[in-house]
C-alpha cells in the first residue's frame, strides 16, 4: 500500500562543546529540494527544533520550528517505527514537492501534528499549513499506486466521545492535501472502510464472553464505517437489536437506547450519516 518516498537520510552527531547534549540531523530530498530538520535532546526533553529548506542549493527557508498547538515545546515525530520526522513529497501532484514535518505534542498518546510547507514562488519562500491529528498517527501513503498521496489516519473526534480513550474506537480517515487545505476522501476507499468496519465488529463480538462491559466505543467506530458505506439501515437495525439485548454498555456515560440516540446525532453532525 505504501509507495517508496524519496530517500531519507538520518544522522546523529555529538554537539561539540556540550558532551551531554545530542544533536540529531534528519535530511530529506526530492528533485532539487532538500529539507534539513535538526533538534537536540531526547524524550521527554527535546529542544532547538529547526527546519531549513533549500532549492538547487540555495536556502529559501531557515526558521525555528514553532506550532500553534505546542509552541516551541514540540517533539519530533513519529516516536515509533524509526521513520524520519521530515519528508519531501509531491502531495499536490504539481511537480514541485512539499515538505512534511511530523511533530508530537508530548504526553501519553496525544497529539500528532503535521506541518506542510509549500513553495510560494512570488515570495521565494515556503508557506506553512498545520493540522493537529490528535491521538492517531498520520501516515503518507499512495493507496492507488498512481503517484498521488494521501494521509492515512483515524477520526480523533471519537476519542473519549463515548467512553475512555483505551476503549474508544477511532474509524479510518483518509485525507488529501492541496492549496493549503485537507480534504476528506474516505468515502472513495470503500474496501478499506469495510475492512476497518470488520475490525471493529470483531472487537465488539469479542466482548461477548465478558458480558460487553465497555462496548460503546468500538461499536461507534463500526457504525461510522458502515454509514460511510451507505449501510445506515443496517446500522439502525443492528444497534437497536444490541440495545434490546443489553450489549451496549459504558462504565461512565450513556448505554443502550440512549447511547444509540447520542451516537446517531453525533454521526449526522460529523457527516457520516446523511
Amino acid at each position: 500500500m505504501r509507495r517508496l518516498l524519496p530517500t531519507i537520510a538520518v544522522a546523529a552527531v555529538c554537539l561539540f562543546g556540550a558532551p551531554t547534549a545530542l544533536a540529531t540531523t534528519q535530511t530529506a530530498h526530492g528533485g532539487t529540494v532538500t529539507a534539513t530538520f535538526t533538534f537536540e535532546g531526547k524524550v521527554p526533553n527535546f529542544r532547538g527544533l529547526h527546519l531549513t529548506i533549500s532549492r538547487a542549493g540555495a536556502v529559501v527557508y531557515n526558521q525555528p520550528v514553532v506550532a500553534k498547538f505546542c509552541g516551541k515545546l514540540c517533539w519530533p515525530g513519529p516516536l515509533v517505527g524509526r521513520r524520519s520526522a521530515v519528508q519531501v513529497v509531491d502531495l499536490e501532484h504539481t511537480g514541485d514537492p512539499d515538505i512534511v514535518l511530523n511533530l508530537y505534542s508530548g504526553g501519553a498518546h496525544c497529539c500528532t501534528l503535521v506541518q506542510i510547507f509549500s513553495f510560494d514562488a512570488a515570495a521565494n519562500t515556503y508557506v506553512k499549513t498545520e493540522r493537529v491529528f490528535g491521538d492517531p498517527d498520520a501516515r503518507i501513503v499512495n493507496l492507488r499506486h498512481d503517484g498521488r498521496f494521501e494521509f492515512l489516519t483515524a477520526d480523533d473526534a471519537f476519542a473519549y466521545r463515548f467512553t475512555d480513550y483505551a476503549a474508544s474506537g477511532l474509524p479510518i480517515e483518509i485525507l488529501t492535501y492541496a492549496n493549503g487545505r485537507f480534504t476528506d476522501v474516505t468515502r472513495s476507499y470503500p474496501r478499506l472502510v469495510a475492512k476497518d468496519a470488520a475490525v471493529w465488529l470483531k472487537a465488539f463480538n469479542g466482548m461477548a464472553r465478558a458480558g460487553y462491559p465497555d462496548s460503546v466505543g468500538v461499536i461507534a467506530a463500526w457504525a461510522a464505517d458502515e454509514d460511510l458505506l451507505g449501510h445506515s439501515k443496517l446500522v439502525t437495525r443492528y444497534l437497536a437489536h444490541q440495545a434490546r439485548a443489553g450489549h451496549l454498555n459504558a462504565p461512565v456515560g450513556a448505554g443502550g437506547a440512549k447511547f444509540v440516540a447520542q451516537l446517531q446525532k453525533f454521526l449526522r453532525r460529523r457527516g457520516y450519516l446523511r
